[in-house]
């Protein structure tokens, strides 16, 4: 009996037990840790991962995940500074830093980040143009980090990170940047071609001085001309045709053309002489211009002329000056 009585006490405790570790003794995995709770009241210390012995009855445990948590923030239509109407969703990643201020001071830690960076992200829409959303996303990042790290440091929530995934643009819009993303690379297309053309024109220029100085390469270039067009079986006929012809009947056409001019001027002299006639006005003899226009005797005819002649020229000269000399005025009333 004595033996039966002491089996059943040692049950008794060993039940006892069993009932006291299930009630006093929790598991805390290691990527998490406890928050204990007496009579509703928080412990200032935090439990670490592994087997945690609590207060039947008086302890509760709160287990508290310390990962990185990866979220989602919803797209968000704004307008920018420079006017245009964009939908921009972002990813944000936190990580528990204290596990009693998330735990105590915000009530869904999750919920309260989500909010906070929806409002920001819409914030940093406002604040930013669309070329630095397109191209130059890093200082927004780094601004929409700090809007949402600040009201989550007294949460115990540490920001990662913040990045913008994408941007959506309307169609319009989306067609104007085409549109001007084509007129840059037809620009940078042209000031490569006029770059390369003015290369070239440099290059063909010393060339051309090269050739200039010794005129029998021009004849071996347009040699080797010829054979590089024959080499292949076409029906091409290669004539080469001289420039010193072409500047020969450019000289040649000036000078008919001058020739033609003149011949019309004295035509018109001519005429306007006749009519000057007809309708009895002598026009005065322009001796300047008879000078300008008259030209010298060859040297050979003057050396071969005779003094006499000369004379008889200066004779002439002298009777022909005075025949058109001036008649003498007669005074009215007097006897001619």
């Amino acid at each position: 009996m004595i033996v039966d009585s002491v089996l059943g006490a040692l049950g008794g405790l060993v039940g006892l037990g069993v009932v006291w570790a299930g009630l006093s003794i929790r598991v805390v995995q290691q990527f998490q840790k406890g928050v204990v709770f007496r009579f509703g009241r928080v412990r200032d210390e935090v439990r670490e991962p592994g087997l945690v012995a609590l207060m039947p009855i008086a302890d509760r445990l709160r287990r508290v995940n310390v990962q990185i948590v990866t979220m989602p923030i919803p797209a968000q239509e704004g307008i920018t500074r420079d006017n245009v109407t964009v939908r921009v969703d972002a990813v944000v990643y936190f990580q528990v830093q204290d596990p009693v201020k998330a735990t105590v001071n915000v009530q869904d830690y999750n919920f309260a980040i989500s909010q906070v960076a929806q409002t920001s992200l819409r914030s940093i829409i406002g604040k930013s143009e669309l070329d630095d959303l397109l191209a130059n996303r890093e200082p927004i990042n780094q601004g929409l980090e700090l809007m949402i790290d600040s009201p989550a440091l007294g949460w115990g929530i540490q920001i990662d990170r913040v990045e913008i995934k994408d941007v959506a643009l309307p169609e319009s819009m989306k067609r104007s940047i085409a549109r001007q993303a084509e007129a840059e690379r037809e620009r940078r297309a042209r000031i490569i071609t006029a770059d390369g053309e003015y290369q070239a024109s440099e290059r063909l220029s010393s060339a051309a001085a090269v050739m200039s100085a010794t005129p029998s390469a021009l004849q071996l270039r347009l040699l080797q001309t010829v054979v590089e067009v024959a080499a292949e079986k076409n029906s091409t006929l290669v004539l080469p045709f001289p420039v010193e012809l072409l500047r020969f009947l450019d000289s040649a056409t000036e000078s008919q053309q001058r020739d033609l001019l003149s011949a019309a001027a004295v035509a018109a002299a001519a005429k306007s002489a006749e009519q000057a006639v007809e309708s009895g006005e002598v026009p005065e003899p322009e001796f300047e211009h008879e000078q300008s226009e008259r030209e010298l005797p060859p040297l050979e005819d003057v050396l071969s002329r005779s003094p006499l002649e000369d004379g008889d020229l200066e004779g002439g000269r002298a009777e022909a000056d005075g025949k058109d000399g001036p008649e003498e005025r007669t005074e009215p009333g007097a006897t001619p």
